[in-house]
C-alpha cells in the first residue's frame, strides 16, 4: 500500500496496532486520540484515507463525516466502532463512509479495506439527508457478530433501492421487524406501512384498495408461503398492475422457507411471484449462528423486563454460558420469553446458572445430540456435533465465518477446564496449553472467561 492514513481512536492500543500494521504495509500514518486534531489534519489537506472510531472524548466520529465529505469529497473514511447496533451501520452508510467495521475488528480485513480505499480515493462521496430512527423494542436489531454486521450492511444497501425485498429466516428471528426498519430508515418513511393480510385479497377489488392505502409507502406480505394460491395470484397481478413506477409502493415479503429451494409441483410459493419478489434477498441468522450476541440480547431483555419494577436483576456469567450453549429453536423471541420468566421466578437479584439451566431444560429444543460413548475419540465427537450443526440448517449452508465460530466454541471450554485443572494459576495453565502467558491473558479477556483461584480439579 502507498499513501497516508489518518487514524483517530481514543484507545492507545488500537492506535499503536494500526500504526505498526499500516507502516509495515508501506503507509505513512498520523494517529490521534482527538477529533479536533483529525479535523485540523483534514483541513490542512493531509491524508489519503481516514480510519476513525465513533465515540471519541471530544465528539462523535460519525457526525464529522458530512463535514469531511464537504471539505474533502475524495477522502474515503472507514468507521470502526464498539457501538454494534444497526443504527451505527445505517448512519455510516447514510454519511457515505467507505466502509464500517465493528470492534473487535479483524486486522487483515481492515488492512484489505484500507488498501481498497486507497485504490478508490479519487471517487467522490455524497451525503444524504440525516435520518432519525427509534429502534423498536420487540426484537432489538443489535449484535456484534459478523453475521449481524453483514445483515446491517445489506439493510443499508437495500433500504433506498427501488427493489422488492424477500426476507428469509426462522421463526422468531425478527423478519417483520427488519421489514419495518427498512421502511422507517428509507426515503419512504413518511408514507404508509401496510401489512397485507389474506382478507385484503378476498375479492377482485382488494389489490386496488391496497395500492390506495399504501400510496408510495411499503406493503409487507408476512409469511407469504401461508397464503392460498388464489391470494398469491392476486399479489402477482397487484405487482404487475399498470401505473407509474415512481408512484407505487415497495413490496417486502417474509418467509421461514428458503424459497430458492422451494421448487416442484408442491412448492409453497408460485414461481412467478417468487421471481417478482426476489429483487433483493436478506437472510436473517438464527440465534445459534450468532452465539456471541446472546449475552447482549439477554441483558437487553433483562433491562426491559426490570423497567419500573424496583431492584434490577443481573445475569451471572454462568447463566450467560448456559444461554450461549442452548440451541434456541424459537430464536430471539424464545430468549425474550425465557428472560421474562426468570425475572418473575428468580429469588435473588443475580440469576444463577442453575436457574437458567432449569429453565432451558424445560424449553422445547431441537433434537438433542446423543451422549457420546466413553470410548469415542474427541475427533469423532466433534465430527458428530458438526454434522448435526449442518443438519440444523437443512438444505442451506451455515453463515460465513464458520471456522472462527467453531474455534471460539472449542477454545473457551478448553481454557476454562485447563484453568480449573490448574486452580486458576495462569502460568501453569499457559504451560499446560503450550501457549504464551500473554496470549492466554488476551484469550481470557476476549472470551470473557471468569478466573477463580481454588482447589485443583484434577
Amino acid at each position: 500500500m502507498d499513501g497516508t492514513v489518518l487514524v483517530a481512536d481514543d484507545d492507545r492500543t488500537i492506535r499503536t496496532v494500526l500504526t505498526q500494521a499500516l507502516t509495515r504495509a508501506g503507509c505513512k500514518v498520523h494517529a490521534t486520540s482527538s477529533l479536533t486534531t483529525l479535523m485540523r489534519w483534514v483541513g490542512e489537506g493531509k491524508g489519503d484515507v481516514i480510519i476513525t472510531d465513533v465515540m471519541m472524548p471530544d465528539g462523535n466520529g460519525l457526525e464529522m463525516l458530512p463535514k469531511i465529505a464537504q471539505d474533502r469529497p475524495d477522502l474515503p473514511v472507514i468507521v470502526i466502532s464498539a457501538q454494534n447496533s444497526i443504527m451505527t451501520a445505517i448512519k455510516a452508510a447514510e454519511a457515505q463512509a467507505h466502509d464500517y467495521l465493528p470492534k473487535p475488528f479483524d486486522l487483515p480485513d481492515l488492512l484489505k479495506k484500507t488498501a481498497g480505499a486507497l485504490a478508490r480515493q479519487d471517487l467522490p462521496r455524497r451525503t444524504r439527508e440525516p435520518i432519525t430512527y427509534n429502534e423498536q423494542e420487540e426484537l432489538p436489531l443489535v449484535g456484534k457478530s459478523a453475521v449481524m454486521q453483514s445483515l446491517y450492511r445489506m439493510i443499508a444497501r437495500v433500504m433506498n433501492a427501488d427493489l422488492p425485498v424477500l426476507i428469509l429466516g426462522e421463526n422468531g428471528t425478527g423478519k417483520s421487524l427488519i421489514a419495518r426498519a427498512i421502511h422507517d430508515l428509507s426515503d419512504r418513511r413518511a408514507q404508509p406501512f401496510v401489512i397485507l393480510s389474506e382478507a385484503d385479497l378476498q375479492d377482485a377489488d382488494g389489490p386496488e384498495r391496497i395500492l390506495a392505502r399504501a400510496r408510495t409507502g411499503t406493503v409487507l406480505i408476512d409469511a407469504i408461503c401461508d397464503l392460498a394460491p388464489q391470494a398469491q395470484a392476486r399479489i402477482a397481478r397487484l405487482m404487475d398492475s399498470d401505473g407509474d413506477s415512481e408512484n407505487r409502493p415497495r413490496f417486502i415479503a417474509t418467509s421461514q422457507v428458503d424459497l430458492a429451494d422451494d421448487t416442484g409441483q408442491g412448492a409453497l410459493l408460485r414461481r412467478d411471484l417468487y421471481y417478482r419478489l426476489s429483487g433483493a434477498t436478506l437472510n436473517v441468522p438464527s440465534l445459534r449462528d450468532r452465539i456471541e450476541d446472546i449475552p447482549l440480547l439477554a441483558n437487553h431483555f433483562l433491562e426491559k423486563a426490570d423497567a419500573g419494577k424496583g431492584a434490577p436483576h443481573v445475569l451471572s456469567s454462568g447463566a450467560e454460558k448456559v444461554f450461549a450453549r442452548y440451541p434456541w429453536p424459537g430464536n430471539v423471541r424464545q430468549l425474550e420469553h425465557a428472560i421474562q420468566q426468570l425475572v418473575l421466578t428468580s429469588q435473588a437479584s443475580e440469576i444463577s446458572a442453575t436457574e437458567a439451566a432449569q429453565l432451558v431444560g424445560g424449553q422445547s429444543a431441537a433434537e438433542p445430540i446423543p451422549t457420546a460413548p466413553s470410548a469415542e475419540k474427541l475427533g469423532e465427537s466433534l465430527e458428530r456435533h458438526l454434522k448435526r450443526y449442518f443438519e440444523l440448517h437443512g438444505s442451506a449452508l451455515p453463515p460465513s465465518g464458520l471456522y472462527q465460530r467453531i474455534l471460539r466454541e472449542i477454545e473457551a471450554p478448553l481454557i476454562e477446564i485447563a484453568l480449573a485443572a490448574t486452580a486458576g494459576n495462569q502460568a501453569k495453565c499457559a504451560e499446560l496449553l503450550g501457549i504464551n502467558r500473554n496470549t492466554l491473558r488476551k484469550k481470557i479477556s476476549d472470551l470473557e472467561i471468569e478466573v477463580t483461584r481454588g482447589r485443583k480439579m484434577m
